[in-house]
């Protein structure tokens, strides 16, 4: 899936990472969520899966960007 193809919640680019944008959450077309963040090694996810970090500021932008 090309990031294009993803609606951006988050990020003004003032974020973490400066100029960058990450953290970040996107949502897919179909309803889903993509997270971008910190690798975080919290523990060892399942196969296929992986695990990353966001400051609660980026969820709450997300919330707020879906009016929920």
């Amino acid at each position: 899936m090309a990031r294009e193809g993803l609606t951006r919640l988050t990020g003004n680019g003032n974020g973490e990472c400066g100029g960058d944008d990450c953290p970040n959450v996107y949502r897919t077309n179909s309803g889903s969520f993509v997270v971008q963040g910190n690798l975080s090694k919290a523990f060892d996810p399942p196969e296929g899966e992986a695990l990353v970090e966001i400051p609660e500021s980026v969820l709450r932008e997300a919330v707020r960007a879906l009016g929920w």
